[in-house]
């Protein structure tokens, strides 16, 4: 009796784990834009993850019908994540390093901050959650020194966005139409010409999905509308992961994921605050016109993000 029952629950575990993964492999597809799903697909690799348990049932229940299935389901999961992990090969060019960090409002450290990009030899910032206060402290802490050409938009709130280079900066834009600022500026790279930057920050999907969905549509036309033949550097919290299709439509033309092309893996980011660890990569730096060839993040004292920094070869 006891052993019947053991089966049975093993049984309702690894029915369970299978569905989890067929979730998560469904989400990363979706472009619905229900909160639950948007939600969901934001622990796709989590739930993907789910299906080796119902793998492991099964077999040991020798439920090979159910085995079969989960295999389907498992073999489905690792081949949306496996292009994470697949380093691309791309040519030799002038090397910048961008750097992208959300900010917390003024929570985040400058000296901190400051030391990362001075330590690491960062060329291009991009920042989130800029704050009027955060740009007197930055300032404080050196960074004008080491970029001393900056486009700003501070906000009292999540509202605020910035640019700073180690290259001159013209052409300067702040798009309209959204809740939180979204800039670009041409920085002008020796040996590269003219190299367009964007910082971007669209809402998350808490404030409300459909508003999240416009936003990153709204975003990638304007990734499309990028001049063609010029190296781009984007830079932002995008408040989506890899395994949402609307972000992954903003890579579906001239730009990379900087993390997919130097096959980083999954590179979480948020939350850092918390007591559990960080769980999703919604901060992401984007490249056409170049190759990154390493990204890694950053733990930044005060944010609630890790920051990303990328060593890209413009060509």
């Amino acid at each position: 009796m006891r052993s019947t029952v053991v089966r049975r629950g093993l049984g309702v575990v690894a029915g369970a784990a299978t569905l989890a993964g067929i979730l998560g492999v469904a989400t990363h597809f979706s472009r619905w834009s229900w909160e639950p799903v948007v939600l969901a697909a934001s622990l796709a690799p989590y739930l993907m993850a789910c299906a080796l348990v119902g793998v492991a049932g099964f077999a040991v229940l020798r439920q090979w019908v159910g085995a079969a299935v989960a295999v389907v389901v498992l073999a489905a999961a690792v081949w949306t994540q496996v292009p994470l992990y697949v380093r691309e090969s791309g040519g030799d060019g002038v090397t910048v390093v961008a750097m992208q960090a959300n900010l917390l409002f003024d929570g985040a450290d400058p000296r901190a901050l400051v030391q990362e990009v001075r330590e690491r030899r960062v060329t291009v910032l991009t920042v989130n959650e800029l704050t009027p206060v955060a740009v007197a402290e930055l300032g404080r802490a050196g960074l004008d020194e080491l970029l001393p050409h900056r486009y700003l938009s501070p906000g009292r709130t999540a509202t605020g966005t910035g640019i700073w280079s180690a290259y001159p900066l013209s052409d300067t834009v702040e798009f309209d139409g959204y809740v939180l600022n979204q800039l670009s500026a041409t920085a002008t790279v020796p040996q590269v010409g003219p190299v367009t930057v964007y910082a971007f920050h669209p809402v998350p999907p808490v404030y409300g999905t459909a508003v999240w969905a416009d936003e990153l549509s709204r975003l990638d036309a304007i990734l499309d509308r990028a001049p063609v033949g010029r190296p781009a550097l984007v830079g932002g919290d995008f408040n989506a992961t890899y395994d949402h299709a609307r972000f992954r439509a903003l890579l579906s033309g001239r730009f990379g994921d900087a993390a997919d092309q130097a096959g980083a893996g999954h590179l979480v980011t948020y939350p850092t605050d918390k007591a559990y660890p960080p769980m999703v990569g919604i901060d992401h730096i984007l490249v056409a016109g170049g190759h990154a060839s390493s990204v890694e993040t950053v733990t930044l004292p005060g944010a609630d993000h890790r920051a990303l920094v990328a060593r890209v070869h413009l060509r």
